[in-house]
């Protein structure tokens, strides 16, 4: 990511497992920080955690239209230049089946995960184009594409929130801000569930650093709306987490001479350019391979495989 001095990256759901991390990454990279969530609490304890860094929070919701016009207002109040604005907005993760729950259930799931979003859009992406260029990026989770087992809500949440994604995309054209979705096809990896996540899940940080990354355009081809997560990377390899082995995967960097150009060797202050998007594959659908991988297991054990009239998950 690049930082334009004195320019502010606001955050919404600033407490939460991405939120947190995005705010972490941009202090970090030395980017002042609006970080804005609705438990004031918790943002105290994110700021306690950040003392060095330049960090302004607001408590404050976007859950309805008129919260998210009087966020707005708060922020041209504080009269500060705006860069971005990265949006990881997430409701409580409840388990069940859709069959199973009354309709009330998947309404109350889109009030909390998909309609914050457009509230949010509607009143800052204006506010955002009144300071200049910027990048506006939503965090998306899996499930969008192929139907998550027990979390069917969360599936039909993250599919609308794709194709909200390519509607303000659409729409922003008239304004001078790319619109952005992270599309992350499996849950992420945190301090929480670190002992249990799955080796393929990539960490909250490096979710976090590719979303500040995507805010950078400068020299890039013309902004995709969705953009895959894993669809830049070998699956189960995490790029940018700092707990993984990367020698194996690629040669180590030869020193460069003492006369030679500072542009030949490449920044180190932020992650090389994202490749142009690949097309959608079956193998980078993380669920998916986990639940074969199971059904493999199973099959190795020597556990009768019970017969389904159902499709297949695709290998």
């Amino acid at each position: 990511m690049s930082t334009i001095p004195r320019h502010n990256l606001v955050v919404l759901g600033a407490t939460g497992a991405l939120g947190s991390a995005v705010v972490d990454a941009a202090g970090r990279a030395g980017q002042p920080v609006i970080a804005i969530a609705r438990d004031a609490g918790a943002l105290s304890t994110l700021r306690a955690h950040h003392p060095h860094a330049d960090i302004t929070t607001l408590a404050a919701s976007v859950g309805s239209d008129g919260q998210a016009a009087a966020l707005a207002q708060r922020l041209r109040e504080l009269d500060r230049p705006l860069s971005g604005v990265v949006a990881a907005i997430c409701g409580d993760c409840g388990r069940g089946r859709v069959l199973d729950e009354p309709a009330e259930f998947l309404r109350r799931r889109l009030d909390e995960d998909l309609l914050p979003h457009l509230f949010a859009a509607r009143h800052l992406l204006p506010l955002l184009a009144s300071h200049g260029n910027g990048g506006y990026v939503l965090i998306g989770g899996p499930g969008a594409e192929h139907p998550w087992a027990g979390y069917g809500h969360r599936s039909i949440g993250a599919a609308a929130l794709q194709m909200l994604a390519r509607v303000l995309h659409d729409e922003a054209r008239a304004f001078p801000v790319h619109v952005q979705l992270l599309a992350v096809d499996s849950p992420a990896r945190t301090e929480t569930n670190a002992r249990h996540a799955c080796s393929g899940w990539p960490s909250a940080d490096a979710i976090a650093r590719r979303a500040l990354d995507m805010l950078d355009q400068r020299g890039r081809q013309p902004t995709q709306a969705v953009v895959r997560y894993g669809a830049a990377q070998p699956l189960g390899f995490d790029l940018w987490s700092d707990d993984l082995d990367h020698s194996t995967l690629s040669a180590p960097a030869r020193p460069q001479p003492a006369d030679a150009s500072p542009t030949a060797a490449p920044s180190r202050d932020r992650p090389p350019p994202m490749p142009p998007q690949e097309p959608e594959r079956q193998r980078d659908l993380l669920p998916a391979r986990c639940l074969q991988d199971a059904r493999t297991l199973l099959d190795q054990l020597g556990g009768p495989r019970p017969k389904s009239s159902q499709e297949t998950s695709p290998r």
